[in-house]
């Protein structure tokens, strides 16, 4: 189905070709799923917030429930008052959620809708909340989303306070359910008082009991958002994602911030723990070490059959970034790093990255791209594998390539949100993965004579 893409590349500013992101709001309603009792709104069309449950329902397997303004074409010349505060009342009177998350869409964007002032026009019920950020689709992507709606429910909540509360605030970064889980066990193990936010876990991992709930038990509770104007630092998991909440929680309640890359990988893993060791003062449990040594083993006894393969790594900064730490910790070359989120620092982390490891004149990096020109890329210099979303499958098939699914999204293949790829345990699940995808391809090509039993 691709085989028409030309190897000629033309640099296009105008036009993206499957693009490797989505948009804001997608973003800024996941973040408010990881609220507890938390319905996520959607100041805008139907049509927009159909498309962006959708997208989280094929990629979690799970419902992702959400309301709409319901714009019409009088709310586009109007604006979209009327609608806003008409949902917000029947939201609380119909499905009681404890607060309501709005975010923009690129309508109520463009026609200029002012939330903050709608909000405080609203007859907001004693004891419920309703809070607002600026998401339009056509800036950014679903990462920028999900930052500034985690920026704003810490511009509506959080607390200073003169006292601190001795907890450590733990910002995940757009991951999945299952990543926030090893997170939090992690920091259990090393004896961690935390405040997880957003949370999703619980939520988009629910389990089936036989009943429906609209609002399961996992989420960061609101009363929890509040506290972390006095917790003693952030740790923030993805340089990229946390900036943002990271100063604004920095300029409201004066709290600092260790900003670091997703615990992908045994290096950022390593500097996870050491973070959480420092502010706790505990020893790193033995069944930490085990782990680690667990997949430095892993790694030595496979090197043979990966060192100098060439990776082609797509998807979220962040997680590109952690992928590919990880693989050249394997001894393999990251050929290709290709986010479409427009972010500048991406490119510089990246090349500080590829040169630590001396492969950077090695390897192509992009921000701001998107998959057709990472097929052109592939079409003049061909790689191992490909690392990233469902989106790249198409890719994968044109060129015979093996693929590994990480990210999001996963749209085509199930369990994924539920299982890591941070931590010790989420490295060695990649490696198995990256390994048992070469090494199918070798079994699948090559002679009958060649066909090895013992690898």
């Amino acid at each position: 189905m691709l085989d028409l893409t030309p190897k000629e590349i033309t640099e296009r500013k105008a036009l993206r070709i499957n693009p490797c992101k989505t948009c804001q709001p997608v973003g800024a309603l996941y973040c408010a799923l990881g609220v507890h009792k938390c319905m996520p709104h959607s100041h805008g069309s139907q049509g927009c917030v159909s498309y962006h449950r959708s997208v989280l329902a094929r990629h979690f397997k799970e419902p992702a429930i959400a309301t709409t303004s319901s714009f019409s074409e009088g709310a586009c010349v109007f604006g979209g008052g009327s609608n806003v505060k008409t949902a917000v009342k029947n939201i609380f009177d119909i499905y009681d959620p404890d607060i309501i998350a709005c975010h923009t869409t690129c309508l109520s964007e463009t026609i200029g809708d002012d939330l903050n002032t709608y909000i405080q026009q609203m007859d907001i019920p004693t004891g419920k909340m309703v809070i607002h950020c600026n998401t339009p689709s056509y800036v950014g992507s679903h990462i920028n989303g999900f930052f500034n709606m985690m920026a704003g429910f810490i511009e509506y909540l959080a607390e200073k306070a003169d006292i601190c509360n001795g907890k450590i605030g733990i910002f995940p970064g757009f991951v999945n359910p299952g990543d926030m889980r090893e997170m939090k066990r992690i920091a259990e193990l090393v004896k961690a008082d935390y405040i997880m936010f957003p949370d999703t876990s619980g939520v988009m991992d629910a389990p089936i009991t036989g009943r429906y709930s609209m609002y399961p038990k996992g989420g960061t509770k609101i009363a929890d958002i509040k506290k972390l104007g006095a917790v003693r630092r952030i740790i923030a998991l993805g340089e990229i994602t946390e900036q943002e909440p990271c100063m604004v929680l920095k300029r409201k309640c004066n709290i600092e911030s260790d900003i670091m890359p997703l615990p992908i990988g045994i290096t950022n893993t390593d500097a996870y723990i050491m973070s959480l060791t420092r502010l706790t003062n505990a020893e790193v449990p033995y069944s930490l070490e085990e782990e680690r040594g667990q997949i430095v083993d892993i790694m030595l006894d496979s090197s043979a059959h990966v060192f100098g393969k060439k990776a082609a790594i797509y998807g979220d900064p962040d997680t590109v970034l952690g992928i590919a730490a990880l693989v050249l910790e394997m001894g393999m070359i990251p050929k290709y790093m290709l986010t479409g989120t427009p972010m500048d620092s991406f490119s510089k982390k990246a090349q500080v990255l590829l040169n630590k490891y001396g492969v950077a004149d090695q390897c192509q990096v992009k921000a701001a791209g998107d998959l057709f020109e990472l097929h052109q890329w592939i079409k003049n210099e061909t790689v191992d594998i490909l690392i990233g979303t469902t989106y790249g499958k198409q890719i994968a098939k044109a060129e015979d390539i093996p693929m590994v699914r990480a990210g999001f999204p996963v749209l085509d293949r199930h369990a994924h949100a539920l299982q890591p790829i941070v931590g010790y345990k989420g490295a060695l699940r990649l490696v198995e993965m990256i390994l048992n995808a070469i090494l199918d391809k070798q079994d699948r090509i090559c002679a009958d004579e060649d066909l090895e039993i013992v690898l």
